[in-house]
């Protein structure tokens, strides 16, 4: 909480950007919005009496998987979670996004869909993109050898 979520925290809004792939506020909304669907994405006291872990480091766990290929070995190491619990997270947070997600972003794209996406890269340069990939024709330094 110290190093990214309080007000004086230790890193910046760049470091929260670098290490999570999105702003604060979009981390917070995202937070939120879990938060109300599904359960375990609240903070519970745990059988000693203690409180389990926060909401924040919940998501975090699941973000940092997910977002940097992490094992649940690190995610131990880090965070003093267990691999079973830091795999039930992750399943849980990813289930959570469908359930929320699904009918808006989780989708083939429609016709309305389509023509957006087609507007946007025609103001980019780049007519007629839609559906080929291979239309792009960048140079690309560091290209795999067997993709040339």
């Amino acid at each position: 909480m110290n190093n990214y979520f309080n007000p004086n925290s230790m890193y910046t809004e760049e470091d929260f950007i670098r290490c999570f792939r999105m702003r604060c506020h979009v981390f917070e909304r995202l937070l939120h919005v879990v938060q109300q669907v599904n359960l375990y994405f609240r903070q519970k006291l745990d059988r000693t009496g203690h409180p389990g872990f926060s909401p924040h480091q919940k998501v975090t766990i699941a973000l940092r998987m997910m977002a940097y290929d992490t094992s649940t070995d690190l995610m131990d190491e880090t965070f003093g979670k267990s691999e079973s619990t830091c795999l039930d997270t992750l399943v849980e947070f990813c289930n959570t996004i469908v359930q929320l997600y699904k009918e808006k972003y989780l989708h083939e794209p429609n016709r309305e869909d389509l023509d957006r996406l087609i507007r946007k890269v025609e103001d980019r340069g780049f007519p007629g993109m839609i559906g080929s990939l291979d239309y792009m024709h960048w140079n690309w330094k560091n290209c795999p050898t067997g993709w040339q």
